[in-house]
């Protein structure tokens, strides 16, 4: 049996599994969606009123209240001023490395799933297009064996294969919309935590040379 037959047998089985897969990758992909807008609207944050309480408090040398005040809030830029305070005794050094080790760590929670997301919005559309070339083949198969049907039957049955190419496409767009969204907001977000940690090396013992944390692309 030659490979084309093989393919020609597949292809037989018909493309309602490609439907189901697309409806499950939908579910999946919603489910990311509303997951990551729940967290991130848990992560909003005042950065200008951080950074205010960050000079005041830095200008008074009262670090262990600036500690007890983020500590009554969230978000990433919190988290990595935490960081960089922590290390603030062992010089500016350290508190560029503290923050930059942070900011990592806010970014995997930040992008967490949505690699999965942004596949799915990839590959959505070709599982799509895989369906409808599976329809077609059926539609080809099934005229060739007909005598009566003509060219109605083989174009009702490449209308519904097309269908397949649809909903792949409806699935795609909000998940790389959605994901698009997603990396602008981390990317404020992360320049958010930047400014803040700026802000504390600016006012750690007046060093101006202190390593800044690294920014990622």
């Amino acid at each position: 049996m030659s490979i084309i037959e093989i393919f020609k047998g597949f292809a037989l089985l018909g493309a309602q599994w490609v439907m189901w897969l697309l409806l499950l990758i939908s579910v999946v992909s919603l489910a990311i969606v509303i997951e990551r807008l729940i967290y991130f609207w848990g992560q909003s944050e005042d950065v200008d009123a951080i950074i205010g309480e960050v000079r005041q408090r830095l200008g008074q040398s009262d670090i262990e209240g600036l500690q007890a005040w983020l500590l009554q809030r969230q978000g990433p830029a919190v988290a990595v001023a935490l960081a960089a305070l922590d290390s603030l005794s062992r010089g500016v050094a350290a508190v560029g490395e503290a923050a930059s080790s942070a900011r990592v760590r806010q970014r995997q929670k930040l992008e967490k799933h949505l690699a999965y997301l942004g596949t799915f919005g990839n590959t959505a559309p070709f599982i799509g297009l895989l369906g409808t070339v599976i329809g077609i083949v059926s539609a080809f198969h099934e005229l060739s064996l007909s005598t009566t049907g003509g060219a109605a039957t083989v174009m009702d049955a490449i209308s519904e294969a097309l269908v397949a190419t649809a909903m792949g496409l409806l699935v795609a767009i909000p998940a790389v919309a959605t994901y698009n969204a997603f990396h602008r907001r981390i990317k404020m977000l992360l320049g958010d935590a930047d400014a803040v940690v700026h802000t504390i090396l600016s006012l750690s013992h007046g060093e101006t040379d202190a390593p800044t944390p690294r920014r990622d692309s």
